[in-house]
């Protein structure tokens, strides 16, 4: 299984960018997908989470109505990324679960399986 992440890039504030995530020799279950991001030294941090049990995107308080969520088909995510802010310059991972259904709200140990290499987004001021 293979996820890679392209579209990042460096961008002024304000400015959009759509993350996509393709997953190679998988399909996603759709039980539990989402994309993180990092900041250097920093740990992890979910960034927009779709939960397969409730059928629902979490989003972090810091990205909501910037930030969407979405899928194409059942091998591509994609993160739609408006009114961009130097903050949120971090590389920007997507995750996915290997199990056909969690039951949970896939915040749970174990939830993400397969992540992919990470993608640099940076914005300037």
């Amino acid at each position: 299984v293979q996820l890679v992440e392209s579209g990042g890039g460096s961008v002024q504030a304000g400015g959009s960018l759509t993350l996509s995530c393709v997953a190679s020799r998988y399909s996603f279950t759709g039980a539990c997908m989402a994309w993180f991001r990092q900041y250097p030294g920093k740990e992890r941090e979910e960034v927009a989470t779709f939960v397969g049990i409730t059928r629902t995107t979490r989003y972090a308080d810091s990205v909501k109505g910037r930030f969407t969520f979405s899928t194409k088909g059942y091998d591509t995510l994609y993160l739609q990324m408006n009114d961009l802010k130097p903050e949120d310059s971090a590389t920007y991972y997507c995750a996915t679960t290997r199990f056909h259904r969690w039951v949970g709200n896939c915040r749970e140990e174990g939830a993400f399986s397969f992540w992919g290499q990470g993608t640099q987004v940076t914005v300037s001021s």
